[in-house]
C-alpha cells in the first residue's frame, strides 16, 4: 500500500528529565533542520520509561518531564505548527502493533543488541525484565504504527532502525505489504562526551550540559570539565585530539578561527585550560542564551504545552487507527469487530 503524502519522520526521547547538549547534537537538530521537509512526528515516549523504571514513583515524575521536554522543543525550534509532538501511552494502538511484532522476532535476536545490556547496565539492573529485552520491539511499534519513512537518530541507536526493518520485511512477506523500511539518518556530529570525559553525555550518569541550565551552572560544569590529564602546566604541549573541551569548541564555537588558535598553541603549550574553557563558555552562552530565553517565553504562556499535546495526540490517533485497518485486514483479525 502507497501513501500518497510528504514523506514522514518519527523520532522522540524519553522522558526521563531535561534535554542536554548531546540530545541537540545527536538527533534534535536534524528534527529542527528537516522539519520544512517532511511530515515530523515527534513521540514523548513514556511508555519506554517503564522498561528501567515501573515504579509507581518514578511514573508519577513523568507529566513534570513530560512538560520540561516540550518546552526544550520549543526552545530550540521545534515548531508545533509545522510537527506533532504526542505521547505515546495516548495512542492504544501501539500496544496491539507491539504484540504482533512480537511474534515476528526472536529472543536471541533481540538479546543481541548492546544497547540492551547498556541499558540494564545503566539501571543497575542484575536481570533483564521482558520489558526491557522488548524495548526494540515496542520502538518498532512506534516507527510503524506513524508509517514513518525516516528516523532521525544517535549512531547508538541505528542497530534498533534495523530491527524495525527486519519486523516490517517479515510482517510483509507474511501478510502482504504493509510497511515501508524506514531509514536510519544519523547525525554527522560524534556522541558528545560528557563534562567526566568517561562516556557519553548522559542524566543519569550527571556528566551533561542541559539545554535550560541557567549561565552560572554552564559556567561551573565547564570549568570542571575533563581534558588532557597528561598535562600538568599550562606550558606544557596539549593533546587536541579526543579532548572534551576541544570537542565541544568544534561543536559549539561558530568562531572557527579562534577554535584554530586555541588547537594550535594549546599543542604548542602556549595556552592554559582556563582560557580554553572560559573561550568555552562563552561559545556556549552564545548558544543557550537564546534557547534560555525562548524557554521562559512558552513557560508564561498558560496552557500552551497542553493544548500542543493534545494536538499532537489527536493527530497520531487518526494515522494509528488508518495504520491498524490495514494491519489488521492484511493478517485477517477483522473477524468479530
Amino acid at each position: 500500500m502507497n501513501d500518497t503524502r510528504r514523506r514522514r519522520i518519527l523520532t522522540g526521547d524519553r522522558p526521563t528529565g531535561r534535554l542536554h547538549l548531546g540530545h541537540w547534537l545527536g538527533s534534535i537538530r536534524n528534527r529542527v533542520r528537516l522539519q520544512d521537509e517532511y511530515e515530523c512526528f515527534f513521540i514523548i515516549a513514556d511508555l519506554h520509561t517503564l522498561t528501567t523504571k515501573p515504579e509507581k514513583e518514578s511514573i508519577a515524575q513523568i507529566p513534570g518531564y513530560v512538560r520540561e521536554m516540550v518546552l526544550d522543543y520549543l526552545s530550540v525550534g521545534i515548531d508545533p505548527k509545522r510537527s506533532r509532538i504526542f505521547v505515546q501511552s495516548a495512542v492504544p494502538e501501539t500496544a496491539e502493533l507491539t504484540l504482533y511484532f512480537s511474534m515476528l522476532i526472536s529472543l536471541p535476536r533481540l538479546e543481541r543488541l548492546p544497547s540492551i545490556k547498556d541499558m540494564a547496565e545503566a539501571a543497575h539492573l542484575d536481570v533483564l525484565p521482558f520489558g526491557l529485552v522488548g524495548y526494540p520491539v515496542l520502538q518498532a511499534a512506534d516507527i510503524l504504527l506513524a508509517r514513518a519513512d525516516v528516523v532521525p537518530v544517535g549512531k547508538d541507536n541505528v542497530p534498533h532502525v534495523e530491527v524495525t526493518r527486519e519486523i516490517a520485511r517479515r510482517f510483509n512477506y507474511l501478510y502482504g505489504q504493509v510497511f515501508a523500511e524506514p531509514e536510519a539518518l544519523i547525525s554527522e556530529v560524534p556522541t558528545l562526551p560528557g563534562i567526566d570525559g568517561q562516556a557519553k553525555m548522559s542524566k543519569s550518569l550527571d556528566n551533561a550540559i542541559f539545554l535550560s541550565d541557567s549561565p552560572d551552572v554552564v559556567r561551573q560544569r565547564v570549568m570542571r570539565m575533563y581534558t588532557d590529564p597528561n598535562r600538568l602546566r599550562a606550558t606544557d604541549p596539549g593533546t587536541v585530539e579526543g579532548n572534551p573541551v576541544f570537542i565541544y569548541h568544534d561543536a559549539f564555537n561558530a568562531d572557527r578561527e579562534e577554535v584554530e588558535d586555541l588547537k594550535a598553541r594549546y599543542r604548542e603549550g602556549r595556552v592554559g585550560d582556563v582560557e580554553v574553557k572560559k573561550k568555552l563558555v562563552a561559545a556556549l552562552e552564545s548558544f543557550l542564551g537564546p534557547v534560555r530565553e525562548r524557554r521562559e517565553h512558552f513557560a508564561a504562556q498558560e496552557g500552551l504545552i497542553e493544548g500542543i499535546i493534545e494536538e499532537g495526540n489527536d493527530a497520531m490517533r487518526a494515522v494509528a487507527a488508518e495504520t491498524m485497518a490495514r494491519v489488521r485486514e492484511a493478517m485477517g483479525l477483522t473477524y468479530y469487530r
